[in-house]
């Protein structure tokens, strides 16, 4: 019998468990897929010791960064990115982290890419997954720019995000937590009075189906998509290595 898990704070909204549990039953799968709530880092490094029966887990906020340190060793495209999502048991015990994030957005995205040209993007938050999309940015040669409460060198701040900014990024991925239920009326602070039929937001929160994020861009024409599709493509990239 199969189990897995997922690692996180606050997770019983989760994905994970729904699309895991589900696929078990339709592909009549023998096997348990468990929310790990994690108070700490110290319970991540309790429960990866405590939980050897476990093939793998999926990581999610906050630990995306955190539990790099625990493992055995990172994939090459994980040691890259600086974060990980996934976590696989080696036969000989060890546990391997890797990134399914940026498979998982750079494949939803390319549908969007056929149909408009985007040069350069704003990435709205400096956390583990934006990580990620910055990776799966380059890998589409797509120039791009953090925006962050408390920039570092090289980054923006929201204050900064004007007319002549969102004249140049017409892509503008949310990679914040704001507008996830129950809180569904936040949203990231940028001024979308002056978004246009030229840009792209996308959304990695997928519950709501359509945040207010999304919602603002879609009053001035923008195109929208949320992070499901991600979410489906990153799950079964992270299938494919523990099996």
């Amino acid at each position: 019998m199969i189990k897995l898990g997922l690692i996180g704070k606050n997770i019983e909204y989760s994905f994970s468990r729904k699309y895991f549990t589900e696929k078990f039953k339709n592909e009549s799968i023998e096997g348990s897929y468990v929310n790990f709530d994690c108070a700490n880092k110290k319970d991540v490094a309790k429960l990866l010791k405590e939980q050897n029966d476990c093939l793998g887990f999926n990581v999610t906020i906050p630990y995306k960064q955190d539990v790099m340190p625990l493992l055995d060793e990172l994939n090459k495209h994980a040691s890259s990115i600086g974060a990980i999502n996934t976590i696989k048991r080696l036969p000989s015990g060890k546990l391997k982290g890797f990134n399914t994030d940026y498979i998982g957005f750079r494949k939803s995205l390319k549908p969007f890419l056929a149909r408009q040209t985007h040069t350069n993007a704003l990435i709205l938050g400096t956390g583990g997954a934006s990580k990620a999309i910055a990776y799966a940015l380059e890998l589409e040669d797509i120039s791009f720019k953090f925006v962050s409460r408390n920039p570092k060198k090289g980054q923006l701040s929201y204050d900064e995000i004007n007319g002549a900014v969102l004249a140049k990024h017409t892509l503008v991925i949310n990679t914040t937590p704001l507008g996830t239920f129950p809180n569904v009326t936040d949203c990231p602070k940028i001024p979308y009075r002056l978004l246009t039929r030229g840009h792209l937001l996308y959304d990695l929160v997928y519950n709501p189906e359509e945040t207010q994020f999304l919602k603002n861009g879609k009053l001035h024409g923008a195109t929208i998509s949320n992070g499901y599709e991600m979410l489906k493509l990153q799950a079964e990239a992270a299938w494919t290595i523990w099996n």
